[in-house]
């Protein structure tokens, strides 16, 4: 079982985010019993995560809004009502990877959601990937975008990584 942490603002009981593989509204165990914690990361940290040479991934869980609202470049296309199903090829897709940074809309349900799916799914194949940190981008690719960060608007799978800034694109 994961920890979720609240953004800043956000209640402090961890109970307001976790949905298991049913959706049904579970309690969280307290972080002792917890094998990996999930945090948030705000885009000014992704933004520099980004600049560096590093060996993460994006994982963008929305559904059919990437299509048209554009995505972060260069992230991964994992949509939240598929994600189960395909959460394997994802697990192969990021192996290797130390970082991985998911986020829908808002990053309040189907973000944190998918990335606590994962690291769960991590734990029951007790394979190891590698990976370190998992973590959701903090006010999701809304945010991102309305704080003027990049954007792709490419249709390729996988991103050819083009991106525009909220100005370019008025």
């Amino acid at each position: 079982m994961l920890q979720v942490r609240s953004p800043k603002g956000a209640s402090d009981s961890n109970s307001w985010l976790c949905f298991g593989r049913n959706k049904k509204k579970t309690k969280t165990k307290q972080p002792s019993d917890m094998a990996r914690s999930i945090s948030y990361i705000t885009g000014s940290q992704l933004l520099s995560l980004k600049r560096r040479p590093n060996n993460m991934a994006i994982i963008d869980v929305r559904d059919d809004e990437r299509s048209y609202d554009g995505h972060i470049a260069g992230s991964l296309h994992y949509a939240n009502d598929t994600f189960y199903d395909k959460i394997s090829n994802l697990a192969q897709e990021v192996k290797g990877k130390d970082t991985l940074v998911f986020h829908c809309a808002l990053s309040q349900v189907r973000g944190p959601s998918c990335a606590r799916k994962f690291a769960n799914y991590l734990e029951e194949m007790k394979e190891e990937t590698g990976i370190k940190d998992i973590l959701v981008l903090e006010r999701g690719f809304n945010g991102w975008e309305s704080s003027g960060r990049p954007v792709c608007r490419c249709n390729s799978i996988p991103c050819k990584g083009e991106t525009e800034t909220k100005s370019e694109s008025a």
